[in-house]
């Protein structure tokens, strides 16, 4: 449970809130693992429990640079960073979960991508619905991932085989399914 604690620290930190902990990243997101440790003063951080908790993450949300030195959040980022990705083309469908509760403003806005950077979606339906669940009875968006890519819409894969576009228009979720 403390790692799982610690996890949702690190995405706080590393995606969204840096200045927390007066935490400087560079401009694609790097943050140096040793000064995150001396800085954080919420758990007892080491380079070896950074190292287990970035490898066991079922979402494998955060990256550790080639050196070991430097740690960053793959995707989902709030401030500005650039990741450094290169516009891939998509597979024809992909899925987006998300609530119930949701659906209204998603079917005359879209998908929208709020506070991050982009819409976040896979090519899972199985991880959509857990995703989905997580804010209340979930619903997977079936997206027509291949005729917005032949529109113009460019899209971006992640290490951790997220996919990241700018916005998904409402006419271009062909289907939502419980």
């Amino acid at each position: 449970m403390e790692n799982k604690k610690i996890s949702k620290y690190l995405s706080l930190i590393l995606r969204h809130q840096p200045e927390l902990i007066n935490l400087e990243l560079d401009p694609q997101g790097w943050a140096n693992i040793s000064e995150l440790i001396s800085k954080t003063n919420k758990f007892t951080l080491t380079s070896e429990l950074i190292a287990g908790i970035v490898q066991s993450n079922d979402k494998q949300r955060f990256a550790i640079s080639e050196d070991g030195k430097k740690i960053r959040a793959n995707q989902g980022h709030s401030i500005q960073v650039d990741l450094g990705l290169v516009p891939s083309n998509p597979p024809k469908s992909l899925y987006h979960g998300t609530a119930t509760r949701f659906l209204d403003s998603i079917k005359s806005k879209g998908l929208l991508k709020g506070d991050r950077h982009h819409v976040h979606l896979t090519e899972s339906a199985e991880t959509a619905r857990t995703v989905g669940s997580r804010y209340g009875s979930a619903v997977i968006l079936t997206i027509d991932s291949e005729l917005m890519h032949q529109q113009g819409a460019q899209f971006y894969k992640t290490k951790n085989d997220v996919w990241l576009v700018e916005h998904v228009p409402a006419d271009k979720i062909v289907n939502d399914k419980n």
